[in-house]
């Protein structure tokens, strides 16, 4: 890293660096920390580890995650000349997911909540296509840490009872399946309870038994994803969804995913999207995802002197925020999952990662807060204007759309996150999400529900995140590798919706010029714009909106407010789950750390 050139970095005020030679995991959860580390000991690598914690995650925070849900990952495999690679776990639309349908329907968004919003589940089909591909570990290996904890007992956090509570009245009133599940005695579980999930566990000894008989470990997860695709899991969950129930929108709607989806989707691999900054070389998703936005942002600022980027200064505050909400703009108007056929106009990059193009947003930033929207010029393209919601005065009238930071900086729940790093230099930086346990009603054959991602498509055909049968919605799910001399030294990433590139930018700001240690940059204070088009259902906005937490102190926040900018201040532990785990290639050492907020994020390593 850098010497120090922002003032004011805090010594690790919650806990220190980790530092060792062996093998570090960070995670927005002690026990998935402890499973991947487990792993490690046990002679696995990053990649055995990382599934298996993933697998615990489905457990440990259910409402943040599930095995009905999604994931992006970013992948360095020590040794390999092809780049950062990323493991695509986000699932497409179901193939009677048309614009037509859901307009007849009287809807003009996808709700937030209900099966009708559920794409094809790719979390569980892209987690065994990294076991298959770069791991080392049986499947029945892997999976003995989440059958231990779903059939012995794990432990609930106090956010899986809050979340409950929050939904009791939809649970109990119409998804009686979850009441059954997720009530005692018509109330949360107290959180520290033991709680088990023995479908789940069933579900996952089924898959096991369906690569009883192959040869190969290859082959036995083979089995495995191919009984997830075309086994119980497809039959119980659309056999329940199909019936009418209640939608985020308070009206009763029937799912329209059927066994015919879950068989033909498979979890993929294609190549990182780059961007250089400072000397570093930042890899994330492609516009399928928002990945790029960050990269965007990045090279948009690559044009200020080090002395305005620090983001606990008036000028860097300006700067990040005027940047981040260029490059949403771009994302509303020119991101989407490109079409595999051709027939469709593709996305940009080569423009929008361009360093003219850069030029040419930079100057856009003036001293004060821009108040719309502004996409940028793409010859021979008329980018597209993304619908502008205001907030409701009421917050509950927004429902309950993806569990993520509010605009008031309150937060509903999240997403998860998972950072890994072997002794062998092996690396992978995943986000998994969706299949929260208040997305739709609970599949009790199951022990888990589908996740809600359709509600990120526009139903608009202009749009170039549309809805499309087979297409995937555009996911916030962004996960980060950093790369110096094309060999890996970061993982990163951090739940929160519209918020992970955000502030997974100031975490980047602060390490890669500011010189701050990983722990410091995480425990910093930080900030987001909520001055763009939301992705989730309501699908809202807050013209020249800030939120900024308190300890970035009066003079930055009245800074800010001076030049235009809405700011709404919140507690100072309050925005970012970012983990992270690091590695030096000179000299073998390894690193990691995670984030205080919520209280549950934890890092381990030796």
């Amino acid at each position: 890293m850098p010497p120090t050139t922002f003032p004011g970095a805090p010594a690790p005020l919650t806990r220190p660096d980790l530092r060792g030679t062996f093998g570090m995991v960070a995670s927005t959860h002690w026990v998935a920390s402890a499973t991947g580390q487990a792993v490690l000991e046990r002679g696995g690598n990053a990649f055995d580890a990382a599934v298996a914690a993933a697998f615990v995650l489905h457990l440990v925070e259910p409402h943040l995650n599930g095995p009905g849900g999604d994931l992006s990952a970013l992948v360095s495999v020590a040794g390999s000349t092809d780049g950062p690679q990323v493991l695509v776990g986000q699932g497409p639309a179901p193939a009677g997911a048309s614009i037509a349908h859901f307009r007849a329907e009287g809807l003009d968004l996808v709700p937030g909540a209900g099966g009708l919003a559920a794409a094809v589940p790719g979390a569980v089909d892209a987690w065994l296509l990294l076991l298959r591909d770069h791991g080392t570990f049986e499947l029945a290996d892997v999976w003995s840490y989440v059958l231990g904890y779903a059939e012995d007992g794990y432990p609930v956090v106090e956010r899986v009872g809050a979340t409950v509570a929050s939904v009791h009245e939809l649970f109990t009133r119409h998804w009686t399946t979850s009441a059954d599940f997720w009530l005692v005695d018509g109330a949360p579980r107290p959180a520290g309870t033991l709680m088990t999930n023995p479908a789940y566990a069933a579900v996952l000894r089924g898959l096991l038994d369906a690569g009883s008989g192959a040869t190969t470990r290859e082959d036995r997860i083979e089995a495995a994803r191919t009984a997830w695709a075309t086994g119980i899991v497809p039959q119980a969950a659309t056999a329940l969804l199909a019936r009418p129930h209640r939608h985020a929108d308070g009206a009763d709607h029937a799912a329209v995913i059927t066994p015919a989806d879950f068989a033909v989707h498979r979890a993929t691999w294609e190549p990182a999207t780059t961007a250089q900054f400072r000397g570093w070389t930042v890899a994330k998703n492609g516009p399928w995802g928002s990945g790029p936005v960050l990269l965007q942002a990045l090279q948009i600022l690559e044009g200020y002197p080090d002395d305005e980027l620090d983001p606990q200064t008036v000028t860097g505050a300006h700067h990040l925020v005027e940047a981040l909400k260029l490059a949403m703009a771009d994302r509303d108007a020119w991101y989407g999952d490109p079409d595999p056929a051709g027939d469709e106009p593709a996305v940009p990059l080569d423009v929008l990662l361009s360093e003219a193009y850069a030029d040419a947003r930079r100057a856009l930033i003036g001293d004060r807060a821009s108040d719309r929207p502004r996409p940028g010029d793409v010859p021979g393209r008329v980018a597209y204007e993304a619908p502008l919601r205001e907030p409701s005065p009421d917050p509950e009238a927004e429902g309950v759309g993806e569990p993520t930071v509010s605009r008031a900086g309150v937060t509903r729940g999240d997403t998860c996150h998972l950072d890994v790093v072997d002794r062998w230099g092996n690396v992978v930086s995943a986000t998994p999400s969706g299949g929260w346990l208040q997305s739709s009603p609970h599949v009790p054959e199951l022990g888990f529900c589908l996740g809600t991602r359709l509600q990120m498509v526009w139903l608009d055909e202009g749009s170039p995140s549309a809805l499309r049968p087979g297409r995937r919605p555009r996911t916030t799910l962004s996960p980060t590798l950093v790369l110096r001399d094309g060999l890996c030294v970061a993982a990163l990433g951090t739940p929160g919706g519209d918020q992970q590139d955000q502030w997974q930018l100031v975490y980047l700001l602060r390490t890669l010029v500011g010189g701050w240690t990983p722990q410091q940059a995480i425990d910093g204070p930080t900030l987001h714009t909520t001055a763009m088009a939301g992705s989730f259902w309501p699908r809202t906005w807050t013209p020249r909106g800030v939120v900024a937490e308190d300890r970035l102190g009066a003079e930055v926040l009245d800074g800010l407010a001076a030049r235009g900018h809405a700011v709404t201040p919140v507690g100072g532990w309050t925005l970012g789950r970012l983990s992270t785990v690091t590695r030096d290639p000179v000299t073998g050492e390894l690193g990691a750390a995670a984030n205080p907020r919520g209280e549950q994020g934890y890092a381990v390593g030796r």
